[in-house]
């Protein structure tokens, strides 16, 4: 298949697949006479296996450890891979805890402005307009942003 079609049975972009086989994660195609990239199915699976990696939010560093791990798989044990999805686990935390941070920040933002007022009068606008002046932001409890 072409680039085109494995883009469209991958679900990406063809700008992707080649960015992939830029950086290692998926191997060259061989080339038809006019040049022309001629992939085969276990380039689609080793896609699959990308994206489904990169759905899980893990970084192309990790990425290329699990495919080489999956494409020289041995007898020992598995332990780095283990070590592998802990960390990203613990980055997940991570972001959930500043995720959570900024929803209170919103909200309090929010919170600025909780009757009808006309946009002159937004307290939102106000808080945000002082912020960017350099004085304290009711959002940030340690100061301007």
């Amino acid at each position: 298949m072409q680039i085109g079609e494995l883009a469209r049975r991958g679900g990406c972009d063809a700008e992707t697949i080649r960015y992939y086989e830029r950086e290692g994660l998926l191997p060259a195609p061989a080339r038809t006479a006019s040049g022309y990239r001629r992939y085969e199915q276990p380039h689609l699976e080793q896609l699959a296996f990308i994206r489904h990696c990169r759905s899980l939010d893990m970084s192309l560093a990790d990425i290329r450890r699990l495919v080489d791990y999956h494409q020289h798989p041995s007898a020992a044990p598995c332990d780095d891979i283990n070590a592998l999805l802990d960390a990203q686990i613990s980055r997940i935390h991570q972001q959930i805890a500043s995720l959570q941070r900024l929803e209170q920040q919103l909200q309090t933002l929010r919170a600025r402005c909780d009757a009808p007022h006309t946009v002159a009068d937004c307290g939102i606008l106000k808080s945000l307009e002082g912020a960017a002046s350099g004085e304290g932001c009711v959002c940030h409890a340690d100061g301007p942003a």
